[in-house]
């Protein structure tokens, strides 16, 4: 993207989603959530949080106006949206229990949603044959984050981690499957663009020298 200046068909689905599951795992790992709080949860969402505002801020940088406000009023509604369940849970439940419980709930939701978000594109990838904006190192990590996540969880007893990332481990594992299903047929399809567009290329090259020599004949 950035060094085409434009974000083509990559979709920003993935990294939204992303940013909303980051802000609402910090939120659970605080200690006013949980009763003495988890520094990793915490640690690792706030820079993944950090990482997603880059990423969005491609996006907003080189889509078109219409996509880029668009974008602008989803993340600025996640905002409010975490901000909102952090002021009511705090002040409206007064038990850590009860407080991890729902936000907690929440979290699971939103981390199955991240999981899953690579696989919005999976019908352009079907149609085309083609994995070219289905990032791979997008749904690998993303395989390898729940597989380590779930080992945590069941250190740690932790059912909402436990269950979002068992989820994320299947869908990981099945957009790996897609990715390999089309991987070969990309290398192809890119080599075909690529000769084409070179022999186009060659072909208005001797179309216009033979325009100008006719032209020069003509006088």
């Amino acid at each position: 993207m950035w060094k085409k200046k434009s974000v083509e068909k990559f979709s920003a689905f993935p990294y939204i989603v992303a940013f909303l599951n980051c802000g609402l795992w910090l939120l659970y790992g605080l200690p006013w959530i949980q009763q003495q709080g988890s520094l990793l949860i915490m640690t690792i969402n706030g820079i993944g949080l950090a990482i997603d505002m880059v990423y969005l801020m491609l996006f907003m940088l080189y889509s078109k106006k219409e996509k880029r406000m668009k974008i602008f009023f989803i993340i600025l509604s996640e905002i409010v949206f975490i901000g909102s369940l952090a002021i009511l849970v705090t002040t409206l439940l007064h038990c850590h229990k009860q407080r991890t419980t729902i936000v907690g709930t929440i979290c699971m939701v939103a981390n199955i949603s991240m999981y899953a978000s690579p696989l919005t594109i999976m019908k352009l990838v079907i149609q085309t044959k083609s994995v070219e904006y289905m990032p791979f190192y997008l749904s690998f990590f993303s395989f390898l984050c729940s597989i380590s996540w779930t080992a945590y969880a069941i250190v740690r007893v932790d059912f909402y981690l436990l269950t979002a990332n068992v989820m994320g481990a299947m869908l990981g594992l099945a957009q790996l499957m897609l990715y390999a299903t089309y991987y070969k047929y990309t290398g192809r399809q890119i080599t075909e663009r690529q000769t084409q567009g070179k022999l186009d290329l060659v072909e208005k090259t001797v179309s216009g020298a033979a325009q100008k020599a006719s032209n020069e004949a003509s006088v």
